[in-house]
């Protein structure tokens, strides 16, 4: 890859990587303020489960768009080596979505 498409590559992956972290800072420490001072505990359980789902999913999302930039930059390698990473991502969840029910 050339290095236009790299920096583009890194930007992406980087704003991906930030919101998501931030996002679920966001719902987690929300979620834990609500629960500390007693306010609708329901609300609280939600906002701190979408924040540990975003932070959980942060990391998948970052291996879908290496995926997409690949296969437009034509970089037939590391999209093959990303989708099948992104496969055992996808596996992982299946099983364990599997085991709990």
């Amino acid at each position: 890859m050339t290095q236009p498409v790299t920096d583009r590559l890194e930007r992406w992956l980087g704003k991906i990587l930030g919101w998501g972290a931030l996002t679920s800072t966001g719902l987690l420490a929300s979620g834990l303020l609500l629960q500390l001072f007693g306010v609708t505990p329901g609300v609280a359980s939600a906002l701190t489960h979408a924040g540990l789902v975003i932070l959980i999913a942060t990391p998948v999302a970052r291996v879908v768009a290496s995926v997409v930039e690949y296969t437009l930059v034509r970089d037939w390698l590391f999209m093959t080596l990303t989708t099948v990473v992104l496969i055992i991502l996808l596996g992982s969840l299946a099983v364990s979505l599997n085991l709990r029910l």
